[in-house]
């Protein structure tokens, strides 16, 4: 059998997979739950469990994906220096806006996080 994804679609993949694998447990014991009646506070320590989970799962993936972004973007900029160095201030500069621009994302996927956590 031959597979041809394209370029990334692994990890989509491989997401889809990591989320069923934690939903359907999720649903199997909340059903159950239902059944025995369950306390207020373990369910409240429940839903800080779950959100906790998804606070890291939206902080570890936006760190992940910022770090990769960061080092290709290092990587080209090294690249073209190389290649041109009378333009490396140029090159450099759009470097720095660049970095900035993705460091300014993961901030936003903190505050998410931390909303998650403390606001919902």
């Amino acid at each position: 059998m031959n597979l041809n994804f394209r370029k990334g679609s692994w990890l989509v993949a491989a997401l889809a997979v990591f989320f069923l694998a934690i939903a359907v447990p999720q649903n199997v014991r909340a059903a159950a739950e239902d059944e025995q009646q369950v306390s207020a506070e373990a369910a409240e320590a429940n839903a800080m469990g779950t959100k906790a989970l998804a606070a890291g799962i939206a902080i570890g993936l936006t760190a992940a994906a910022g770090a990769i972004g960061m080092a290709i973007s290092i990587a080209k900029a090294s690249e073209g220096i190389s290649r041109q160095p009378e333009a490396a201030g140029d090159i450099r500069s759009s470097l720095t806006l660049g970095l900035v621009f993705i460091e300014t994302a993961i901030i936003y996927a903190l505050i998410v996080a931390i909303l998650i956590i403390f606001v919902l």
